[in-house]
């Protein structure tokens, strides 16, 4: 059963609310019952409605300023909000129990820049679910197990909220467009090919056209850019070469806009526990300036970073 420290302050806040909720889910609370993540999307749909302006091509225009989150190998969370110089301020003890639950990632549903609104969770009996902040947990639906991994990396399709990739065993990938709620609509095929890749992260714009977009790093090292469409049924344009090297990280995670300059970097968790900033430059062909180190030793403590 998770639980919290009690500490103050406005991401321990934020994560206490979910520590709580994802006790309530062990109970069962909340639950929707569906066969594949096909069927729960489609569920989601007919409780929720099609919002008119769903994907109507318009981009976000706000850069998302998120805490980072980490969970650590015994299932204890903590926190580590912006310090307002680049860097992350003092970590904070945020919950316990959560050891089993994979894939955690956080979610900007209403596009205004700040932090996050909740997150999405798998639990490992196949189940996605919902965490608001500030409100209770939901249960998306089961069969998401069919997934290697899931991530949320900002709106791919045009809208407000921020969306949901999913990865097969065969290296297909889909999206979930979030309705801003929580609640996906039914699965769209990107394409094949996917598997190569060993990290996938962003979460907003890298190349100054107003359109989020990802980076993935293949088995070689190689990390490449997707530019954004704003399209859902064709979220990337072709890959663009970043540059080689980056297996020297075993993790890569956006939170948005870390250093306060209006533009999305990426950082980055050396093999050897330490961290490191990527400034973004808002330039496709060359989207990062030179790292800086945010963080000496100790990160490789966690086991999943968000």
């Amino acid at each position: 059963m998770a639980k919290t420290s009690g500490r103050k302050g406005r991401i321990a806040s934020r994560l206490a609310t979910a520590a709580i909720a994802a006790a309530l889910l062990a109970t069962g609370a909340n639950a929707v019952a569906a066969e594949n993540p096909a069927k729960s999307a489609n569920s989601a749909k007919a409780k929720t409605g099609a919002p008119a302006s769903l994907r109507s091509g318009a981009a976000a225009s706000a850069v998302s300023q998120m805490a980072l989150y980490g969970i650590s190998g015994d299932g204890t969370q903590y926190g580590y909000s912006p310090d307002g110089t680049g860097g992350l301020g003092g970590r904070q003890t945020l919950g316990f129990g959560f050891a089993d639950d994979r894939d955690i990632t956080q979610v900007d549903n209403d596009g205004d820049g700040g932090d996050s609104t909740g997150i999405w969770f798998r639990t490992p009996d196949g189940y996605l679910r919902y965490m608001p902040w500030g409100g209770s947990a939901t249960t998306i639906g089961g069969g998401w197990n069919t997934y290697n991994h899931v991530w949320s990396v900002g709106n791919l399709g045009g809208a407000a909220a921020g969306d949901l990739l999913a990865r097969d065993n065969s290296g297909t990938l889909y999206i979930y467009l979030n309705y801003g709620n929580g609640t996906l609509t039914s699965r769209y095929k990107v394409g094949g090919g996917w598997g190569q890749y060993t990290q996938i992260a962003g979460n907003g714009d890298l190349t100054g056209d107003g359109k989020p977009d990802i980076v993935a790093r293949d088995g070689n090292g190689t990390l490449w850019l997707y530019k954004g469409t704003g399209n859902y049924k064709a979220p990337f344009e072709s890959r663009i070469k970043i540059g080689g090297g980056w297996n020297t990280y075993n993790t890569l995670v956006s939170t948005g806009d870390v250093d306060g300059d209006g533009k999305t970097d990426l950082i980055a968790r050396g093999n050897d526990g330490t961290l490191w900033r990527y400034s973004g430059t808002g330039d496709a062909s060359a989207p990062f300036k030179p790292r800086v180190k945010i963080g000496t030793g100790g990160w490789n403590t966690y086991r999943q970073l968000f």
